[in-house]
């Protein structure tokens, strides 16, 4: 019985230590404002980076889900509807557009499911790569 006390009450640690970490993260990514007291939406995120083809722009709707909703990782739902917000023609194969991503290594797969769905998440390179335009390093 007391290895199931110590067990309880190490996941209520764990837990709230996750939720204290979960809002530092949260209090450390500003949502950006276009100045109207207004967050910027997925539609004026992407007129302002400008991506040149489907890949390009399934990763800034990834990069904008975790930046500026806080998603920690997404799934093929979310990507969609971003997608529908931005009113831009998703891709027939979001999928195939996530996987070529993950090819250049600009995302990786999550480690666990969201909504039952395979998630994935930016990398590190992935993020540059749109905070750079879309531009490689040279």
């Amino acid at each position: 019985m007391t290895d199931l006390k110590h067990l309880a009450e190490r996941v209520h640690s764990l837990e709230r230590r996750m939720a204290e970490l979960e809002a530092r993260h949260i209090d450390a990514v500003p949502l950006p404002s276009t100045g109207a007291g207004k967050n910027l939406s997925v539609k004026e995120f992407i007129i302002g980076k400008k991506p040149s083809n489907d890949v390009e722009k399934t990763l800034a709707i990834g990069y904008y889900l975790e930046r500026h909703t806080g998603a920690a990782s997404f799934n093929v739902d979310d990507l969609a509807r971003h997608y529908q917000l931005a009113k831009e023609a998703a891709p027939a194969n979001i999928n195939d557009k996530v996987n070529l991503n993950i090819r250049k290594g600009h995302m990786a797969e999550a480690r666990e499911k969201k909504d039952k769905k395979k998630a994935w998440m930016l990398t590190n390179s992935g993020e540059k790569f749109v905070e750079s335009g879309f531009k490689d390093k040279e």
